[in-house]
């Protein structure tokens, strides 16, 4: 196959490609350059210290933020302003509170002009399948924190994304809610088949969850280490008691604390 129909066919799939991505405000180099590729239809989580740029790279990657030098592209497009096609979960929910949990659902929809019966059936089938069927009309301020994240992530799938973009959504959860979410979201992502790039802290967390994990530097973050994760799916939770699992963990460990991000 020539070098041109490969990428023709990459740009059908739908790839995620950064090309050199850097970004800077005045001074301060918040990451880059950062070049790696995401296949349509993958799980990729980046891991790596506070402050190294990771949020401000999934933004860049959403078109929420323009990168200061290379090029980030989605199916062979630059991307130069918001993308229409992709679900975002913040650490917050931003759930509001005087819609019930199917109205949050639909929102998005709603913005769209295309909320009609199949998305209404469709959002009250993404809230059966995270766990929430039961609440559809409750309202954000009777539902857990887990339950809130829970609508936030169905709200972010009903139409149908061809990106999802995770953002720390976790990190305010328990640790046991924690756990059911990563299998949740990763039984809903591979049901949809959608393209998935998670930004975490959790190390463990990182592995679960994505196909690939890119290691990410103190600012100005770069890519330390970019590691293919060889579990097939579905995971049980089990799986991180296995040694070659907490091999994984232990290589991303060292490269922190390699960099005194962590202390051995």
């Amino acid at each position: 196959m020539s070098a041109t129909r490969s990428i023709a066919g990459a740009n059908q799939r739908r790839d995620i490609v950064l090309d050199g991505v850097s970004k800077r405000y005045g001074t301060l180099h918040a990451y880059g350059p950062i070049s790696f590729t995401v296949e349509d239809g993958t799980s990729v989580s980046i891991v790596g210290p506070s402050g190294c740029g990771k949020s401000t790279l999934l933004r860049t990657i959403a078109g929420l933020e323009p990168s200061t030098d290379g090029v980030a592209r989605f199916a062979g497009q630059p991307i130069t302003k918001p993308l229409e096609n992709v679900g975002i979960v913040f650490q917050r929910d931003l759930l509001l509170d005087w819609r019930n949990a199917l109205d949050n659902v639909l929102l998005p929809a709603e913005f769209r002009g295309t909320c009609d019966d199949a998305t209404k059936e469709r959002a009250a089938r993404l809230l059966d399948q995270l766990g929430v069927g039961g609440f559809k009309q409750a309202y954000p301020w009777q539902l857990s924190g887990g339950m809130r994240q829970r609508v936030a992530i169905a709200r972010s799938m009903v139409c149908h994304p061809a990106m999802l973009l995770l953002d720390e959504p976790f990190s305010a959860l328990d640790a046991l809610t924690r756990d059911q979410m990563n299998v949740l979201v990763q039984d809903v992502r591979q049901n949809e088949n959608v393209t998935t790039i998670l930004i975490t802290h959790s190390i463990a967390e990182a592995v679960f969850l994505g196909d690939r994990v890119l290691v990410m530097s103190g600012r100005p973050g770069q890519i330390l280490d970019d590691i293919a994760i060889p579990f097939p799916r579905p995971r049980r939770l089990s799986l991180r008691e296995e040694p070659e699992f907490t091999e994984i963990v232990r290589r991303i460990r060292i490269h922190f604390e390699r960099t005194g991000i962590l202390v051995g």
